[in-house]
């Protein structure tokens, strides 16, 4: 191949790289600014931290601020009119309730993410065995409020599917989220804990005992837009990277099975 050649051939694919559409690692994104509520589970405190940061690499002009908690309490804010942009749940059914309300943007609900239920203790010696023998050694048991903690409502259809819901009651103090379950088996308040798996990959202190029994509850976290919503574009921008290899990549560190690809 001649020089002038090689020359025009370079130059035309330097102009088609130059007009594709989808922004570089180190290219940024103009026209979308702005703030953005995102109300998420507790369980998803510490990887959508880090991938806020990534975000905001390619989107500098939009600001996230997060609320952070039980499923079933930011669904009741959302319906008491909190200004959210876009809801990560823990469970479906609180996304659910939403969208009869016509509270969500239906179009724009996915299924991210997969997760895991596992019972856990201190580290060091436990008598704690597993799900199905939990009150041999007349334990005390921490688990989120069913009623408002998706993590707690899978724990109490797991000991229900056992038929000893109504004992592992008696013996249970009840969190206000995953993460409060997880800080009381960590300093030891308690013999055991339910959490996600990935609540327990993020602590030193706990000892996964085991994962729940088989044909327990699928955990499925979905997301969406909130209907009326302050700042849709920056929304939709967000909930799209959430969805894409980058946050593939950060999700299945932290050990969450991603489900949006």
């Amino acid at each position: 191949m001649n020089k002038i050649r090689l020359f025009t051939l370079v130059l035309i694919l330097g102009l088609l790289a130059g007009c594709s559409s989808t922004p570089r690692k180190d290219q940024t994104v103009e026209g979308i600014s702005g703030s953005i509520t995102i109300s998420a589970a507790a369980s998803l405190t510490d990887v959508l931290n880090a991938l806020a940061d990534q975000f905001q690499t390619t989107y500098p002009d939009v600001d996230i601020s997060f609320t952070f908690g039980g499923s079933g309490a930011l669904q009741t804010q959302i319906e008491e009119g909190a200004p959210v942009d876009l809801f990560f749940s823990a469970a479906e059914k609180n996304m659910d309730a939403l969208e009869e309300q016509g509270l969500i943007d239906a179009a724009s609900r996915t299924d991210i993410l997969e997760n895991e239920i596992v019972l856990i203790a201190p580290q060091g010696e436990t008598e704690i065995t597993g799900f199905e023998t939990i009150l041999d050694s007349n334990p005390q048991i921490a688990l989120g409020e069913p009623k408002s903690v998706p993590a707690g409502t899978y724990a109490q259809e797991i000991f229900r599917n056992l038929g000893i819901w109504e004992e592992v009651y008696n013996h249970a103090v009840f969190a206000g989220n995953v993460r409060e379950v997880l800080a009381w088996v960590e300093a030891g308040e308690v013999e055991c804990g339910v959490v996600y798996a990935t609540d327990a990959k993020t602590s030193d202190a706990v000892q996964v005992i085991c994962s729940a029994p088989d044909g327990g509850p699928r955990v499925l976290y979905p997301a969406a837009i909130v209907k009326d919503c302050a700042n849709p574009t920056a929304a939709q921008a967000f909930l799209d990277f959430l969805t894409g290899e980058t946050a593939e990549e950060v999700f299945v560190s932290y050990g969450f099975t991603f489900l949006a690809s």
